[in-house]
């Protein structure tokens, strides 16, 4: 048997959609569907008594992700776990999939693609999940009961004092690597996330996270060659930002030669041509072009800024 568990907080305004998209997996395989609501404030457990599918609901004060998912587990009876968040819509032969993965490895990750149904702005927050690249997202993921139980299942290390906590997926995943467990991926194993609305605001308020990628590579050096952009930078983008840095200091120089101040300003060039290319994607609407180019260049420098102050609290240089 697959147990699917759905950990949920003040999970109202999407979970109705996720039970009904796992009541309609098209798979021989028998499955049950446990829902933890951890410590919710609003009709999420009514929502899951109330799913078109029976759904097995317990409850625990809000205690977070990791404990909601241990608690799951707890209760599962299936030999293979399957877990997915309850913002996510598997497709039909979501389960079917990745129990077939499940043959082969221990440790699955799925595909997540942002909805196709719902038109994506600018600064909206979606998940993509392409390939496994190290960090184990939990979002889509199935794992056998024994490798989840001779991990030791999730641990809670980083909580911060806003917003949710982060990383008890990574670190599993890779607690479960170092175990020796056989790990892939699966793309037919495919879960749509939900789109939320977000203003310029809050899609540069959420670059403060990137603080806690320092703690995560420091915990585990697996994600320099893993995850990160030649073992120093978080990807391709902030390494670009931080060369067109470098550049715009050494071009405004007053004691820099000519030359090198043209060489700074050619060094900006791959950043200006990233914020131009992403800038497209606006839709034809304030607020425009201009607008993203400019919530861009704050997100990445909030970015920057994280990754340093992380990068010099955790003794791990992220940049």
């Amino acid at each position: 048997m697959l147990s699917v568990i759905v950990p949920a907080r003040d999970a109202e305004a999407t979970l109705g959609r996720t039970l009904a998209a796992l009541a309609a997996q098209q798979t021989t395989e028998a499955y049950e569907v446990i829902v933890v609501d951890d410590g919710s404030h609003d009709a999420t457990a009514a929502i899951a008594r109330a799913a078109p599918a029976p759904v097995t609901v317990v409850s625990q004060p809000a205690a977070g992700p990791a404990a909601a998912r241990n608690l799951g587990a707890r209760h599962a009876r299936g030999d293979r776990l399957a877990f997915c968040d309850a913002d996510v819509f598997p497709v039909p032969g979501w389960l079917a999939a990745g129990a077939a993965a499940l043959a082969r490895h221990e440790l699955v990750q799925g595909r997540v693609a942002p909805d196709p149904d719902v038109p994506r702005g600018a600064f909206d927050r979606s998940l993509h999940i392409d390939g496994a690249v190290g960090l184990w997202e939990t979002a889509n993921l199935f794992v056998t009961r024994e490798l989840f139980e001779r991990v030791g299942g999730f641990q809670a290390w980083i909580a911060p004092r806003r917003g949710k906590a982060l990383a008890e997926d990574v670190w599993f995943g890779h607690r479960a690597l170092r175990a020796g467990a056989r790990a892939g991926f699966s793309a037919e194993a495919l879960a749509h996330h939900a789109v939320f609305s977000r203003h310029a605001r809050g899609y540069v308020a959420e670059r403060a996270r990137l603080r806690f990628f320092p703690a995560m590579v420091a915990r585990m050096p697996e994600l320099r060659t893993a995850f990160l952009h030649r073992r120093v930078f978080l990807n391709p983008r902030t390494a670009r930002f931080d060369l067109a840095t470098a550049g715009a200091l050494l071009a405004t120089s007053p004691r820099a030669r000519a030359r090198w101040r043209a060489a700074g300003l050619l060094a900006a060039l791959p950043y200006a041509r990233a914020v131009q290319i992403a800038s497209a994607r606006a839709p034809g609407r304030p607020p425009g072009r201009l607008g993203v180019a400019a919530a861009d260049v704050a997100a990445d420098a909030a970015g920057a800024a994280a990754l340093a102050w992380g990068s010099l609290r955790y003794r791990s240089i992220v940049l």
